[in-house]
């Protein structure tokens, strides 16, 4: 059994914007869905995520994304009264970001690359996920078999984009237009990471993994993705 991460945005109310309360989150389930009991488990937060804005503020932030840079702190609660774990970008140029996780004291958690299809190593877009001491955790994302298809089927692909777009239905956008979005890192012949486009989750297969690791992980992977949370005008 896995354990899952998800992130996910509470709706904002006018006493969140009010108080300045974190309203992104990292929800964490052990895979099973029940517990002890008979009912189902809900999730629950295992850090508040928000994007740490640099001198110029929010226009400032979104431009130093555009070439890959990111940069977020993970809170215990969404009033910012303990850290989790802070992700600050090393270096991100021709299409390689290079991200360290910190601790709540400075400790290096882990180091997490991203190389950009066409731009690093591959065809494909690369994840490396490497704690210290361990292995390094290659992910591509997609299969080469399903971006072939994807590539063949683009003119279809176009006008499907169109229907989903003017569906409107929340998280659909792109809907079966986007492309492969599948990651399983590999470690050594074993698969300790797992992100499934289905629910947009990211499933830790390895106990060793830090938790922490993996949520700075999916708040990363969802900030490339379309919809991201952290690329917000306001």
């Amino acid at each position: 059994m896995s354990n899952v991460l998800t992130v996910r945005s509470a709706r904002i109310r006018a006493d969140d914007q009010a108080s300045g309360t974190v309203t992104d989150m990292v929800d964490f389930s052990d895979g099973s869905g029940t517990g002890p009991g008979t009912g189902p488990v809900p999730p629950r937060v295992v850090a508040y995520v928000e994007r740490e804005l640099p001198p110029g503020g929010i226009p400032a932030y979104r431009a130093a994304r555009s070439s890959g840079a990111r940069s977020f702190a993970l809170w215990a609660d969404e009033h910012r009264r303990e850290r989790v774990a802070t992700v600050v970008t090393l270096s991100a140029t021709g299409g390689v970001a290079t991200f360290q996780v910190l601790g709540a004291h400075g400790e290096l958690i882990g180091t997490i690359v991203r190389e950009k299809a066409l731009r690093g190593r591959g065809l494909r877009t690369r994840w490396t996920v490497t704690q210290p001491g361990g292995p390094e955790a290659v992910g591509f994302k997609g299969r080469i078999l399903w971006w072939c298809v994807w590539w063949l089927c683009l003119p279809l692909m176009a006008l499907v984009l169109v229907f989903s777009v003017l569906d409107g239905t929340p998280g659909n956008e792109g809907g079966l237009a986007r492309g492969p979005r599948r990651i399983r890192w590999r470690a050594q012949g074993q698969l300790p990471l797992e992100f499934r486009s289905g629910g947009d989750k990211l499933h830790l297969h390895s106990p060793a993994l830090d938790r922490r690791l993996g949520a700075a992980l999916i708040a990363l992977l969802r900030s490339f993705m379309p919809g991201s949370w952290d690329g917000r005008k306001k």
